[in-house]
């Protein structure tokens, strides 16, 4: 994957307000922000490149319109601190009208507060944290449902469908990992499944032995990861090493290529909970994959169909905000306001209404299990 921090040194020559007063410049920047660089970079350039797909999509028709629209990605490395700093040089960069963004909600939730200072709109296609969108800023959106959401029907598949009794958890200490094993702890234990264990472990090690070794001689029906693919992948294969013969499941955080890459061949069996259904599963969708990979040149992840979708979700508000105008460039605030009042808008795959926090109405949650060298869509939970 190829690192765009270096866009972080663009030159700014526009003034640094909050958004109300536009750029005299026919130029309209739509920023990315995802892990491009790091152990997350698979699923960031995924979000990058689903949103790419989607501007340029719409690039002639923002000619027409007077507009030079561009595509602005940025690299977060999965860091709030280099979030937070690309988001405020975006902030003071009058050109740039949106954000489709992040990936990881402890990223999310900080960079937020310069968006809302900014009156720059954000829609993610992944943060999944409950808190990003409790804190009451109009500037943050998301089209995918929430952790209190997936957690629990997580929860109950693993007890309902696949007759999970003892569950051993764990987390990998970041707002999202912990969020989504608490909510799942909470179905669990109001279903009466047993949970063995609960414990944390640290971004980027090479070894959760120390972790795997208190699993195993519990022999729980299931362990339930919540966390990033690259921890995943590690904790399975350590674990299969050990002899676990158990189930393993986690969140639509393990829905990546790269997790049979880590794994391997102990990647097969794992179920994930899902924010997006699989696009595959219509003739339409099947088109629209083929186009993309043709397009772009790789092949369409998951998070890919909703960056696509939530890009188009702010395109559709710049145009109106440009109708609006006069045809003339909107400010970030006419954008916004659009954008937060979205009532039905039929995206490519996915229906968006936005409530007064900026959550999707039209949410669901999918399940998934890993095969030998791909994911298997086993459908809605309902």
């Amino acid at each position: 994957m190829v690192s765009l921090a270096g866009c972080n040194t663009q030159s700014v020559d526009q003034k640094n307000t909050t958004g109300s007063e536009a750029s005299g410049t026919g130029k309209i920047l739509i920023a990315t922000q995802s892990p491009l660089s790091g152990s997350q970079s698979a699923i960031g350039d995924s979000i990058k490149t689903g949103a790419e797909y989607a501007l340029n999509l719409q690039k002639e028709e923002f000619k027409k319109l007077g507009f030079d629209l561009q595509v602005f990605p940025q690299d977060d490395q999965a860091d709030p601190k280099i979030g937070v700093s690309n988001a405020e040089m975006l902030s003071a960069n009058q050109d740039v009208l949106g954000v489709v963004g992040h990936f990881n909600t402890g990223v999310a939730i900080p960079s937020s507060v310069k968006y809302e200072e900014a009156k720059l709109v954000m829609v993610s296609p992944a943060n999944s944290g409950v808190k990003l969108t409790e804190e009451g800023k109009k500037s943050v959106h998301r089209i995918c449902a929430r952790d209190d959401a997936q957690g629990p029907k997580g929860a109950k598949y693993a007890k309902e469908t696949l007759g999970v009794k003892t569950v051993f958890l764990i987390h990998d200490k970041t707002a999202y990992g912990q969020g989504l094993v608490d909510e799942v702890k909470a179905q669990f234990e109001k279903d009466g499944v047993q949970v063995m264990g609960y414990e944390g472990i640290t971004q980027g090690e090479k070894d959760y032995n120390f972790v795997v070794n208190q699993v195993v001689p519990k022999n729980p029906d299931m362990i339930y990861f919540g966390g990033i693919y690259p921890e995943a992948g590690i904790l399975v294969k350590q674990a299969r090493e050990k002899g676990y013969k158990g189930l393993f499941m986690g969140g639509d955080a393990l829905d990546s290529s790269d997790l049979i890459k880590i794994a391997g061949a102990a990647a097969e069996g794992i179920y994930f909970t899902s924010l997006a259904g699989d696009v595959k599963q219509t003739d339409e969708g099947k088109k629209w994959a083929a186009e993309y990979e043709k397009a772009m040149g790789k092949k369409a992840e998951t998070y890919s169909v909703y960056a696509f979708d939530s890009m188009n979700v702010i395109l559709n508000g710049v145009k109106e905000a440009i109708k609006t105008n006069g045809g003339k460039k909107p400010t970030r605030e006419q954008v916004l306001d659009i954008v937060h009042n979205t009532k039905d808008y039929e995206g490519k795959f996915v229906k968006v209404t936005f409530d007064e926090k900026g959550d999707n109405k039209f949410a669901d949650v999918f399940i998934y299990q890993y095969e030998k060298d791909a994911t298997k869509f086993l459908g809605k939970i309902e």
